[in-house]
């Protein structure tokens, strides 16, 4: 079995003493050799390449979120055709993404657009794109995602169904002027508090909301300001460094993103990046939890938080094309005219 945890490895003294007072595992290799590989992958698949795409069978066999979080397909279908298809006012863009992410399911938005129409926050009704959800649900489809889990916030806001709850909602943060309101946001925490205070929003939903808000143009913050390190990553970084050194997970996170460049180099291994783009916060914080999942067949003895031992979802290849677009802002589009397809 062929995998990256299996390539020769620097001695750990030597990798500690460079990282003190944090103490890597093995697993810190594999870390930035499966970011390499992963990153790889994707490369090829974008440029048409026939599969298998890797030699590492761990990678062949199971599913894992790509590299960045931005050439992931729902990220993609969101930034293409939630955020910059036609022209919104910032209100407009502000509900289509929130509306896209409590469901986080591209089937569910092109459902109300094929029931509804143009999905616009002046044409948005609780009750109207309630009946097309209810309906859906009554047919046995699912509406939600299970990438993630949205609370139902039937105690906060008092429906029995999740979804009419999370519709309610919607209309709360709309009616308060949110958009408004993050566009006065300084900071991406101040904007990561402000969606904090509604209901149902914890730490983990408030960040992955804002970083798919800060796709838009309505609010504009480097993704290396900030971090939230969700369960995932926080079992990853424990699989990484057996010692924190008094760090919080949240400054390990800016050390690994800061010191990228010399790892990769340390193993001598190329990373592609997307453009001149190196990996951001949001991108790292992913990657330990990737490398969290990665680490369960080629570490099984090394113990993260929590006791998973398998990796759930497997890899099927999905053939519908992907034309990836980044925001225009981060200014890389125009380098990467040779990554437009996946087969």
């Amino acid at each position: 079995m062929s995998t990256l945890a299996q390539d020769g490895l620097c001695s750990l003294s030597e990798l500690r003493y460079r990282w003190a007072p944090i103490e890597p595992t093995v697993v810190f290799d594999t870390y930035w050799r499966f970011a390499a590989e992963r990153q790889r992958i994707f490369m090829k698949r974008a440029r048409g390449e026939i599969g298998p795409w890797t030699e590492d069978s761990i990678l062949r066999t199971y599913r894992f979120t790509n590299a960045y979080r931005a050439s992931d397909r729902v990220s993609q279908f969101l930034i293409r055709n939630v955020i910059y298809a036609g022209n919104h006012s910032a209100a407009d863009t502000v509900f289509r993404i929130l509306l896209f992410k409590f469901f986080n399911k591209v089937e569910t938005w092109q459902l109300l657009r094929d029931e509804l129409g143009d999905i616009s926050l002046g044409s948005f009704s609780v009750d109207g794109y309630d009946r097309v959800l209810s309906s859906a649900m009554d047919r046995g489809l699912k509406i939600y995602s299970a990438a993630y889990i949205m609370p139902s916030g039937k105690s906060q806001l008092g429906y029995k169904r999740k979804h009419r709850n999370h519709l309610a909602l919607l209309d709360m943060m709309m009616a308060d002027d949110l958009p408004g309101k993050l566009r006065q946001c300084l900071r991406m925490a101040d904007a990561f508090d402000l969606l904090k205070s509604y209901p149902t929003i914890g730490d983990f939903l408030a960040y992955q909301f804002v970083t798919d808000l800060n796709y838009s143009e309505v609010i504009s913050y480097s993704e290396m300001d900030f971090v939230v390190p969700g369960p995932g990553a926080k079992s990853g970084i424990r699989k990484c460094f057996s010692n924190l050194g008094g760090l919080s997970e949240e400054e390990v996170i800016y050390l690994v993103a800061k010191r990228q460049e010399d790892e990769f180099n340390r193993l001598g291994v190329h990373f592609q990046r997307l453009g001149d783009r190196p990996l951001q916060l949001i991108d790292c914080q992913n990657l330990f939890c990737e490398t969290d999942k990665y680490a369960r067949v080629a570490h099984p003895c090394v113990a993260g938080i929590g006791e998973r031992t398998r990796i759930k979802q497997r890899f099927h290849s999905n053939p519908i094309r992907i034309d990836y677009i980044y925001p225009p802002k981060w200014g890389i589009n125009q380098q990467l005219s040779g990554v437009g397809e996946q087969k």
